[in-house]
């Protein structure tokens, strides 16, 4: 299933901030009753009132308002499946997110031009596939390998520092995992691209770029930085320190960058505030073998909010029909009398 609309679904952040609040008025509500008497007299001088219905309404509400978001998003399923023959390269990007990639010596950061790149990228690809990986203290993927370019353009948007808790520079396990990610397919021209400020705080990563040569497998590093060095900007405004208080520089090193790739049999391709990178990078990859792959493609996609639509319909008559107080028509009918 996918969405046509999908920002409407950034409404649904209503739901749980009209349920805090109706939380904290029926908390102050039933704080005044108490002060008010006794609950169990009270009960007795309103034998209509129900201390339920009102909340049975207010989620059915809640709930048709949920449905009519998703209603808005226009949710949609693939129902034309085609098999496709395409010619073409598989590609893993594996994305440094650790906190160093937030320095601004390229505008408007490392990793906003690390995701710029990649967005550019996808937009010149046709019969190639692409998968994700993300990497600071920790890897792990992101998409797997697809021709889905919206999605994987969609995945790329939603990067940043915070999916990852483990802070460091485990560039070794992210060469690994990408390793382990492209598909079957032989006789295809396969490459990890691995963007980085070049501080790999953990080692290993000539061995593992050397263990992606002999499958066959070409590792480019984009070093993202300079060699001046930039402050590394923090969430209260100002910027990291170490122990000392001294400001923390991070610092882009390229001759590990460029070791790396050349075990890799890859190329090192220096990342800066031009556009030079992205064409360098474009002619290395037009010279790997391109090979035949089959991709599934939905050609076509069927509005599915009908049913969602109905569901809402349906919440709103039954909080319509649902009377706040016990109905009087039927509150002295008993269905279990004792004998």
């Amino acid at each position: 299933m996918r969405f046509e609309d999908s920002i409407y679904l950034w409404l649904l952040w209503v739901v749980p901030i009209l349920a805090f609040i109706r939380l904290v008025v029926w908390r102050q509500r039933h704080n005044k009753f108490k002060k008010f008497g006794d609950p169990q007299l009270l009960k007795l001088l309103m034998p209509d009132a129900s201390p339920y219905r009102p909340t049975v309404k207010f989620w059915l509400c809640l709930a048709a308002l949920s449905l009519l978001i998703i209603v808005l998003a226009r949710p949609q399923m693939g129902s034309k499946v085609s098999q496709e023959k395409r010619n073409g390269i598989e590609l893993i990007i594996a994305m440094d997110i650790s906190n160093s990639m937030k320095a601004q010596d390229v505008v408007p950061s490392r990793l906003d031009k690390a995701k710029f790149m990649v967005e550019s990228l996808v937009d010149n690809f046709n019969n190639d596939k692409v998968g994700l990986v993300v990497f600071a203290g920790d890897a792990f993927v992101q998409l797997p390998i697809t021709s889905d370019y919206v999605s994987a353009k969609m995945f790329l948007q939603n990067i940043s520092p915070s999916l990852i808790n483990t802070q460091g520079t485990d560039i070794a396990k992210a060469i690994d995992i990408s390793m382990h990610s492209f598909t079957q397919q032989e006789k295809v021209g396969k490459a990890i691209i691995l963007i980085t400020d070049g501080e790999d705080h953990e080692g290993g990563a000539l061995e593992a770029a050397k263990a992606a040569k002999k499958k066959g497998i070409n590792v480019f590093i984009l070093g993202v930085g300079s060699e001046k060095g930039a402050p590394i900007p923090n969430d209260d405004g100002g910027y990291l320190t170490d122990n000392t208080g001294q400001t923390v520089m991070s610092v882009l090193n390229e001759k590990m960058c460029r070791d790396i790739a050349q075990a890799g049999s890859g190329m090192y391709i220096h990342v800066d505030n031009t556009s030079d990178a992205q064409g360098q990078l474009n002619n290395e990859l037009e010279k790997l073998q391109k090979g035949d792959s089959d991709s599934v493609i939905y050609s076509e996609y069927n509005e599915q909010f009908q049913a969602f639509a109905i569901l809402a319909m349906l919440l709103l008559i039954i909080e319509a029909c649902l009377l706040e107080v016990r109905n009087p028509l039927f509150k002295n009918i008993k269905l279990f009398k004792k004998k």
